[in-house]
């Protein structure tokens, strides 16, 4: 198998990953209350950190239900306990049940194993009840053949934006500067067998749909593909304008203020034959009529193989694309009022 875990290699990787650089938000203006402070805690060199881990052969592809995916798992309750951010379930409780047999009802007809999907929250100051959801899988393919599919980028890249984005507020509350409203950070399983742990989170939640804002979902966002390789500055937006006209003008702006990213379109038309709305987790939310917004990088050469390696990952990109979901649920969770849904299903 594949020895990809190497400090040296990690670092090496972030370095290779300026030669296709994005463009960065470099403001040095800040204020006790700017986003901008706690976005630039996001840093490529710390998603590098937790993605060499992540996607590691340790954690042998993260196959729902086996060894791996639960130390990938353990690996995320020990971070959100490392930084001192709760979990939503009370105590060091931060697995939320998925029973083998909720599982086993999936679109591959496979036998699988109790899982879990992993919670943390910080709660809001003045709009508690109100909740913010950010989400990504945390599983992949596992092993076939002998071989470790990582899922370095799917979804590795995501899961790692998540922990970074979730540390950035903890630091934001600590400073006295926390979120009006709440904020659930969702890390799902058995996503690759049929968004499962998203559907066995939207039939069970831990917080009622209806106080829910909106799901800002990560499913793949450290890679270029190939309509982009001359302008790698970009990232797909899916969904944003599907349940709130709102929320699409609001993403809108907040790009254009702080990242001036390219937001690609192409996927969110009704005529997409990928039809990859109703692909990711996110649309488990928009069935009940929850806004959502589904950043993603397009697939690419690796998709769903082994070669889905860490070391693959444009570290800069990653690191930009995070900063924008950041300030898009900075702007959604400190706004005066909560987002309008105008296009219910």
């Amino acid at each position: 198998m594949k020895k990809i875990i190497l400090a040296t290699w990690a670092l090496a990787a972030v370095a290779c990953s300026t030669s296709q650089n994005a463009t960065k938000n470099t403001s040095s203006k800040k204020t006790d209350n700017n986003p901008t402070t706690y976005a630039e805690t996001i840093t490529a060199k710390d998603l590098g950190k937790h993605l060499f881990v992540y996607a590691s052969d340790e954690f042998e592809g993260r196959n729902t239900g086996e060894p791996g995916q639960k130390k990938a798992v353990n690996y995320l309750k020990d971070f959100y306990i490392s930084k001192g951010i709760a979990s939503p379930l009370g105590g060091n409780d931060y697995f939320q049940k998925v029973p083998s047999s909720y599982l086993s009802n999936n679109r591959r007809g496979m036998k699988l194993n109790d899982s879990e999907n992993v919670v943390a929250f910080i709660k809001g100051t003045e709009k508690p009840d109100e909740i913010i959801v950010i989400s990504a899988h945390l599983d992949h393919e596992g092993v076939k053949n002998g071989e470790v599919y990582n899922g370095a980028d799917d979804d590795g890249s995501g899961t790692v934006a998540i922990l970074e984005i979730a540390e950035a507020f903890k630091k934001a509350a600590e400073d006295g500067n926390g979120p009006k409203r709440s904020i659930l950070f969702l890390h799902v399983t058995g996503e690759e067998k049929g968004l499962l742990g998203s559907k066995y989170y939207t039939e069970n939640p831990i917080f009622p749909l209806k106080n829910t804002v909106t799901d800002l979902n990560i499913d793949m966002i450290g890679r270029i593909d190939a309509r982009h390789k001359g302008n790698p500055n970009y990232v797909y937006l899916i969904g944003s304008d599907k349940l709130s006209t709102e929320l699409h003008e609001l993403s809108e702006s907040v790009n254009k203020k702080y990242m001036n990213i390219d937001l690609d379109y192409k996927y969110n038309d009704e005529n997409d034959p990928n039809r990859f709305y109703y692909r990711s987790d996110h649309y488990n939310f928009a069935k009940h009529n929850i806004p959502i917004i589904f950043y993603f990088n397009g697939t690419h050469a690796d998709y769903h193989r082994p070669t889905d390696t860490p070391d693959k990952i444009n570290y800069d990109l990653l690191e930009n694309r995070t900063r924008l979901v950041f300030y898009t649920a900075w702007e959604v969770a400190n706004r005066e009022n909560r987002i309008v849904v105008d296009k219910a299903n």
